[in-house]
């Protein structure tokens, strides 16, 4: 069974989930499964490049976004084989969650993959479209803009979020300007930054709200199996 480090916590919890034992380190923000025992190598932005190097790995699985590029060269530097996911749709992260997997030793296609692959084909054309913005952060307020995963995640439920023609993946928008685009919806996730009932929604008055899981809506691994569900019921809960 090959060693490996991630540095993803979505991939934590793949490589975890089929290939129990193979995953040796995993960065601090890797917190599924819940019982998860591995050395920690630091954060997603500053892991601790020589601490990796020590584990010797086999394989070390990172992705575009979440990591940054000096550190991915260190570690290939010090000889290590880097794996880099680029996942900005559904379909995208079911390609690279099989690459990677099959990278890290596993003989075929894990049953949950092929259940969550079925869960998002099995997705009828929605009836209606809504409307949303997408915060992802406060001071300052910075919302879901163009090619992302998440906004993939929500146009396949029906939701059209309002700056996915943006410049920028992740724009800065002034919350007056978020509020006068007066979406059906605010889509709030927990993470990256933690919105709760009591830090988001009084931003947004006269607005829906919808308070939901980031790990269902950013992450591409295991919880794609229940997203489309648990995500479509938080949806329409808001706006109840």
């Amino acid at each position: 069974m090959k060693r490996v480090v991630s540095l993803v916590p979505s991939l934590t919890e793949a490589v975890t989930e089929t290939l129990p034992g193979a995953l040796v380190g995993a960065t601090d923000w890797c917190s599924h499964p819940a019982d998860l025992d591995v050395v920690r190598i630091g954060g997603t932005k500053n892991p601790k490049v020589e601490r990796i190097v020590e584990l010797a790995p086999d394989l070390v699985v990172a992705n575009e976004e979440e990591n940054r590029v000096p550190d991915l060269d260190a570690l290939r530097a010090a000889g290590l084989d880097v794996l880099v996911t680029e996942v900005r749709t559904v379909p995208d992260a079911f390609t690279e969650l099989a690459r990677v997997l099959a990278a890290c030793g596993a003989p075929e296609r894990p049953g949950w993959l092929r259940r969550a692959e079925a869960a998002w084909a099995a997705l009828p054309e929605p009836a209606e479209r809504t409307t949303a913005v997408v915060p992802v952060w406060r001071r300052p307020w910075m919302v879901v803009g163009r090619d992302t995963f998440a906004g993939d995640v929500l146009a396949r439920l029906g939701v059209h979020h309002l700056y996915a023609g943006h410049a920028e993946r992740y724009p800065r928008i002034p919350l007056d300007e978020l509020r006068a685009a007066a979406p059906d919806v605010v889509v709030l996730p927990d993470e990256p930054y933690r919105f709760t009932a009591d830090d988001g929604p009084e931003a947004f008055p006269g607005l829906a709200c919808a308070l939901v899981s980031g790990r269902y809506l950013t992450w591409y691994g295991p919880s794609l199996e229940r997203a489309p569900r648990v995500l479509a019921e938080a949806l329409r809960a808001a706006r109840r």
